[in-house]
């Protein structure tokens, strides 16, 4: 059952190596083909999409970098497209667990550095307006977290936008140099604009970006080199 999941996994396309435009890899998600970071990850059936479902891997601590690094993805600038969905773990709802779930990219390793948008689908509908404002994160690992960004450069770096955690959310990034913008729900204006990517103008890869207390899945990922 495995086996035919993971042949069925969403199409999805991919910079390899030169090409000047994304080509399409049926097995592109396949968890065994994904670069994994201190998380698990299957293949599913989730609402009526194919997909892999990330979670943090046993004995991972909350301060541990978790996410799967996409093979053969290599962007300097461009566009990457997206549906992920995030959810509190069962147990974690009381332990300010939101669902976290994104995307990384320009990804480099050793040291590990990256850029990262991601989500805190439990907010987008909190009664809480100040909560309602963190729906949108952007971080730069290893040196820009968001609670540094919140407090050296407040409601800069992060927005609302209306999520319902555990559904699929549609997200595209645009990058470009020093600048990328964030839309969600194929809204025509950005939720979120950073105009100066801590890492600088880099190039790297793209992977799968999972938050701590979460169980996240993607599906229909586009990375298209510009």
């Amino acid at each position: 059952m495995l086996e035919r999941m993971n042949c069925a996994l969403v199409s999805a396309f991919v910079l390899v190596g030169s090409a000047a435009s994304p080509r399409t890899g049926s097995d592109l998600l396949a968890p065994e083909r994904l670069e994994r970071v201190n998380v698990a990850a299957e293949a599913v059936e989730y609402r009526g999409k194919a997909a892999v479902r990330l979670v943090e891997a046993p004995g991972v601590t909350g301060d541990a970098e978790t996410l799967a690094v996409v093979p053969g993805t290599r962007l300097r600038d461009g566009v990457i497209e997206i549906e992920i969905a995030g959810v509190p773990r069962a147990g974690t709802e009381a332990g300010g667990a939101r669902g976290f779930v994104g995307l990384a990219f320009r990804l480099q390793k050793d040291p590990l550095r990256y850029e990262c948008f991601y989500l805190r689908p439990t907010n987008g509908r909190a009664d809480d307006q100040l909560r309602r404002n963190h729906t949108t994160q952007y971080v730069s690992h290893p040196d820009h977290p968001w609670h540094r960004l919140r407090k050296e450069s407040p409601g800069v770096f992060e927005s609302y936008v209306d999520l319902v955690p555990g559904e699929w959310t549609r997200v595209k990034i645009v990058i470009s140099g020093t600048e990328a913008r964030l839309f969600v729900h194929g809204a025509e204006q950005p939720s979120l604009i950073v105009k100066d990517l801590k890492l600088g103008a880099t190039e790297g890869a793209v992977a799968l970006w999972v938050g701590p207390g979460t169980e996240a899945h993607f599906a229909g990922l586009r990375v298209d080199p510009r």
